[in-house]
């Protein structure tokens, strides 16, 4: 985790509520993300508030909810108006200092997504891209994105309910987010595309020694850019190769593997709910049983006492079983 930049997510989340944003759902301090920071706002109140955007990072603001209400956004030589409705984005590019913005009414469910422009660096995915294009994003127009939205309902759900392999699919999203920023908004001056994919796939071998590394540190940081290494791939080009190798995006298949081995270490019935839900990467056990419940529709606790006494086998029908923890 990048501490300056949870310690500045935190200043952020200090200056929103300053601001007349309340119920705040906060990746920092105690998530362990890395790739981006964000805050999902349960109320915004209606007024003018001072727009501000960190100099290292890129601002995307998602409406989550759909709320009908006249937003006006300014800055020097800038003013624009929409009716906000949900899948609305709002872009801020990197070190805005004097940009307002003006509610008509009381919103809900607002994402603040901060999104590092490390993610735009030589080297860190298979994009090409001018770094001055990534700071002449407009501030101007807001927009409508359905996998934008997407990208952030996924964040926000995140946020609101903790899961097993948070960090791991924030640091998928974080990619996505990226690429799909470049892909929709950012042009060169000469007109040309500036983005570049790499091609290839995630052949057997490879793929074989993920796997293995995925099943000896389930108990340990599962990490994009760890898993990708071991493939010898950039984080973007291995989870898009992955996916396609396995048929499930590499959060939900570490998610169903977690799932697995969370019943049987109930089932072996030596160790807490406590601790079994730290080693699985919960930050507490509410959590942990929050979303083992949801995937089976049974509490850790009443799991261990119905089955206990039993060995646990693992089986396709537990991963498909697993999937709607992360869908």
């Amino acid at each position: 985790m990048d501490i300056r930049h949870d310690q500045a997510a935190t200043a952020t989340r200090s200056r929103l509520e300053h601001y007349g944003f309340e119920g705040i759902f906060s990746s920092a301090p105690d998530r362990g993300w890395s790739g981006l920071s964000a805050q999902l706002c349960g109320t915004v109140r209606k007024g003018v508030i001072p727009w501000r955007t960190p100099q290292s990072d890129i601002r995307i603001c998602v409406d989550t909810r759909g709320n009908e209400s006249l937003v006006t956004r300014r800055a020097p030589g800038v003013e624009s108006r929409i009716i906000a409705r949900r899948g609305t984005v709002w872009l801020s590019p990197p070190g805005l200092q004097e940009g307002s913005v003006d509610i008509a009414e009381d919103m809900s469910g607002i994402l603040h997504i901060y999104l590092p422009l490390s993610h735009f660096s030589p080297g860190n995915s298979d994009i090409n891209i001018d770094p001055a294009a990534v700071r002449a994003l407009s501030y101007e127009s807001a927009f409508e994105d359905p996998l934008l939205a997407e990208i952030g309902c996924a964040i926000a759900s995140e946020l609101q309910a903790e899961t097993s392999v948070g960090s791991l699919l924030i640091e998928g999203l974080a990619s996505s987010l990226a690429a799909r920023l470049i892909q929709k908004c950012i042009r060169a001056s000469s007109g040309k595309s500036i983005v570049s994919f790499a091609s290839g796939a995630l052949d057997r071998r490879r793929l074989q020694r993920v796997l293995d590394y995925i099943e000896a540190n389930l108990e340990g940081d599962l990490t994009l850019d760890l898993m990708a290494s071991i493939a010898c791939l950039s984080r973007y080009h291995f989870a898009r190769a992955f996916k396609q190798a396995v048929g499930h995006p590499p959060h939900r298949y570490v998610s169903a593997k977690r799932l697995d081995r969370a019943k049987a270490l109930l089932v072996q019935g030596e160790r807490s709910l406590a601790d079994i839900a730290l080693a699985l990467s919960f930050s507490d056990q509410a959590s942990f049983t929050r979303a083992f419940r949801q995937a089976t529709g049974r509490a850790p606790g009443q799991y261990r006492r119905e089955f206990g006494s039993r060995q646990h086998d693992s089986s396709p029908a537990d991963i498909r079983q697993a999937l709607p923890m992360l869908a």
